[in-house]
C-alpha cells in the first residue's frame, strides 16, 4: 500500500515536469545559447559582434532574443533595423523586407527610417535575381516584372520622402536600371502578341511604353512595334503618322 503511494507521488511528479519542460520553462538550448548573457547591452553587443563577424544566423536569433527580453529598452529600435540588414545578408530577402516594414510602421521618426526603405527596395532588387541567375546568366527583361516593380516602388518613395538621404543617388541608379528593365519587359511582351498576330494588344503594349517609359531605350522598340502593328491592321495612316 505505501510502495502504491509512493509510486503514484513519483509519476505526478513526472508529469509535472513533462508539464514544465514543455511550457519552454527548461529550454537548454535558449539558456545554453545565451549563458552569462543578463544586461540588455549584453544582447546588443553580442548580436553586433556576430553581425560584424559576418555570423549573420546567430545576429538574428540574437537580436530576437533581445527583443524579446527588452521590448522597450534602448537598444530595441536599433536592435529591429540592425536585423534587417542581418536578413538580407542571410539571403531572406522576404524576412529582410517584413523587418523593414515593421521598423517603419514603428518608428516613422526614427533618424533611420531612410534606411529601411532603401533597405526594403534593395531587398526586392537583390530577390529578383534569385540564387541560380547569380550563377547561371539571366535575361531579367523577360521575368516577371513583380519585384522589380515593387523595388522601383520603394526607392520611389524613399527619394520623395527623403531627397537627400546618404542612399538617394544609388536608389536613383537603380531605379534607371529597373525602369529600362521594366520598359524591355512590355517589348517582350508586345513582340508575344505580334508573333501570335494579336495586333491590338501588340499595339496597346507599344503605347504603353512610348507613353509611359520616355527616356528609355524601348520606347524606340515601342514606335516600331506601333507601326508594325498598325500596318498589319491596314491602318496605313495612323502608322505614318506614328513615326
Amino acid at each position: 500500500m505505501k510502495v502504491g503511494k509512493t509510486f503514484t507521488k513519483l509519476l505526478n511528479l513526472g508529469l509535472i515536469v513533462l508539464m514544465l519542460a514543455s511550457c519552454g520553462l527548461f529550454d537548454g538550448d535558449d539558456a545554453d545559447e545565451f549563458a552569462g548573457l543578463t544586461t540588455e547591452e549584453q544582447f546588443y553587443r553580442r548580436a553586433l559582434e556576430q553581425l560584424e563577424s559576418r555570423n549573420y544566423a546567430g545576429a538574428i536569433s540574437t537580436y530576437q532574443a533581445l527583443e524579446s527580453r527588452f521590448p522597450f529598452g534602448r537598444f530595441a529600435a536599433q536592435a529591429q533595423i540592425e536585423i534587417v540588414y542581418a536578413y538580407f545578408s542571410n539571403g531572406d530577402e522576404e524576412a529582410a523586407r517584413a523587418a523593414a516594414d515593421r521598423f517603419i510602421r514603428l518608428h516613422p521618426e526614427n533618424e533611420n527610417v531612410d534606411y529601411a526603405y532603401y533597405m526594403k527596395g534593395l531587398a526586392s532588387f537583390n530577390d529578383r535575381t534569385g540564387f541560380l541567375s547569380r550563377i547561371v546568366p539571366v535575361d531579367y527583361t523577360k521575368r516577371d516584372p513583380g519585384l522589380a516593380q515593387e523595388s522601383f516602388n520603394d526607392f520611389s518613395q524613399l527619394l520623395a520622402l527623403y531627397p537627400d538621404s546618404a542612399y538617394a543617388a544609388d536608389a536613383r541608379a537603380r531605379m534607371v536600371y529597373l525602369r529600362n528593365n521594366l520598359a524591355a519587359y512590355e517589348i517582350h511582351v508586345a513582340n508575344y502578341y505580334l508573333d501570335r498576330r494579336a495586333y491590338i494588344a501588340a499595339l496597346r503594349r507599344g503605347q504603353y511604353v512610348v507613353e509611359n517609359f520616355q527616356g528609355t531605350p524601348a520606347v524606340a522598340d515601342g514606335v516600331a512595334i506601333m507601326v508594325e502593328s498598325y500596318l498589319r491592321l491596314g491602318l496605313n495612316d495612323l502608322a505614318d503618322t506614328s513615326l
